[in-house]
């Protein structure tokens, strides 16, 4: 159905029928109950804190031995939280403390490739993002914090991080 059709079939419809067709949608879907939910009461800094929680559980594990390290988790709830129009502020402060907390997995240990690659391709993300949206001064002294450790641990890919922040300034 295209959006016309349904604007056009929206108006043809009386409001009670509308507002079952709602409820009814509501209470079959998960996801559209999510979003009411967030819409009407929307504890922003709760869901932060549970993906901040989940994400620093990926490198830090509290039930189990090895960390799993893996990108895809904080990328979910990043998507998620765009889906659901959270403020940008705290999307950026997301995307920078996945980046914080994969820095600090980081240190002194022997990690391939693909993870300081999939980095790059986050702080890509994030800085892009921050510039979008105008919170680059909000945000400056964390990115440059991270990319003055990047430089410090000498990370594999060094010069595509340079090359992010030279594409914003």
């Amino acid at each position: 159905m295209s959006k016309r059709q349904l604007k056009k079939y929206l108006a043809e419809v009386p409001k009670l029928a509308l507002e079952e067709q709602l409820i009814d949608l509501y209470q079959r879907f998960p996801v559209v109950k999510e979003y009411y939910d967030f819409v009407f009461n929307p504890k922003e800094d709760k869901l932060l804190q549970e993906a901040k929680t989940k994400i620093s559980n990926e490198y830090f594990p509290l039930r189990r031995k090895r960390p799993k390290a893996r990108r895809s988790v904080a990328q979910k709830y990043i998507k998620h939280f765009q889906k659901l129009g959270m403020e940008p502020n705290l999307i950026a402060d997301l995307m920078l403390y996945n980046l914080e907390i994969a820095q600090t997995y980081s240190m002194n240990r022997n990690l391939p490739d693909s993870f300081f690659k999939s980095m790059l391709n986050s702080f890509d993300q994030a800085v892009h993002f921050v510039s979008v949206h105008g919170l680059l001064a909000d945000f400056r002294q964390r990115i440059a914090q991270f990319y003055t450790t990047v430089q410090d641990e000498n990370w594999v890919f060094e010069e595509g991080f340079s090359r992010v922040l030279d594409s914003i300034d």
